[in-house]
């Protein structure tokens, strides 16, 4: 998973979200993938900072990966946010 942030200017964040089809060939599993990082992004709003957050997600991932990929998450955002 690669994660980028930028400064935008505004009072809150923003994501943008790219699930390749090279990642998952099947649409449901794009969707699914995104809906997590969705849910993430939702859940965490409030601690993070008025950047755009971009993920890309290059490995697929189910239900059972879900919480390693919430935790990448926290941690890129994290490590980026302090660093």
């Amino acid at each position: 998973m690669q994660v980028w942030q930028i400064p935008n200017g505004l009072p809150h964040p923003r994501l943008g979200l790219a699930v390749p089809k090279k990642t998952a060939k099947r649409a449901n599993r794009r969707n699914y993938m995104k809906r997590a990082v969705r849910e993430w992004f939702r859940l965490n709003r409030h601690r993070l900072a008025a950047n755009d957050i971009v993920v890309r997600v290059r490995q697929p991932f189910n239900a059972a990966g879900r919480a390693e990929v919430w935790r990448q998450l926290d941690q890129a955002v994290e490590h980026k946010h302090h660093g």
